[in-house]
């Protein structure tokens, strides 16, 4: 639990991060997005909320610190208030261009249609690749255009498997993650060593499981990281002391 509430602690203990004023479809602080980019993602979004009602919404930000992506994430869709009252059809998509991070906010209305492991999809086959690429007009506008289709009815494609096996990338992102929950597992099962073994379990594989899961955005990443830090937790509890790390990074796509 201690571990769980520093890093909210230690945010509210700083400046947080501004929330700009909500004056158009897109919001770029940084000046990243070109005129015609700006002009075509804002006709996107308002011919979707004439034909649909829903609201799609585009924040790019430098940092969002002392926050991660998720915390601030929430703010800005809570203080923005996006989607109808009521029916809560409001999606945000969060860059923050110097962190290397970017988030899909979901309300509730749309959760069916755009469910967490379809947003987790949506970062990684059409905004990371382009991202990388420096290509910020091009990977915004993928991926808007992708939560367009999705908002309508319309199925993504099968999976862009050349995006998951690119230079090996993919592999290497959830291979860190579950070295990161390895880490974690270790940290938990120290300072909970004199817990009783099935609460060592419940909480090794919650934290475990949970960073992997934030840190790769796929579920059986998240699910092997939570099985690791159960099987430790269960484990007889050593003695020594254990180092805690930090700096492992916000929830949401990287790149």
């Amino acid at each position: 639990m201690l571990v769980a509430l520093l890093p909210p602690l230690v945010a509210a203990a700083q400046q947080l991060a501004p929330i700009p004023a909500l004056d158009s479809p897109v919001v770029d602080t940084t000046g990243t997005l070109d005129p015609a980019t700006r002009q075509a993602l804002e006709t996107q979004a308002r011919a979707l909320q004439l034909r649909k009602g829903s609201q799609l919404q585009v924040l790019v930000v430098p940092t969002t610190q002392p926050e991660d992506i998720a915390q601030y994430s929430v703010r800005v869709f809570d203080q923005w208030k996006l989607g109808r009252q009521k029916v809560d059809d409001g999606v945000l998509l969060v860059v923050a261009k110097d962190d290397r991070r970017v988030r899909i906010e979901v309300g509730y209305g749309l959760e069916g249609a755009i469910p967490d492991a379809t947003s987790a999809r949506v970062i990684q086959e059409y905004l990371v690749p382009k991202f990388r690429a420096g290509d910020y007009a091009g990977g915004i506008t993928d991926a808007t255009g992708a939560l367009v289709k999705l908002i309508d009815g319309e199925p993504l494609p099968a999976p862009m498997v050349d995006t998951q096996s690119e230079g090996g990338k993919g592999g290497g992102d959830w291979i860190f993650a579950l070295f990161v929950a390895f880490i974690v597992a270790q940290v938990a099962r120290g300072l909970f060593g004199r817990a009783p073994r099935f609460v060592r379990g419940i909480v090794g594989g919650g934290a475990a499981g949970g960073v992997a899961w934030l840190m790769s955005s796929l579920l059986l990443v998240g699910g092997i990281g939570a099985l690791m830090g159960l099987f430790m937790g269960l484990a007889s509890a050593s003695t020594g002391r254990y180092a805690r790390d930090s700096g492992w990074g916000g929830f949401g796509g990287g790149w």
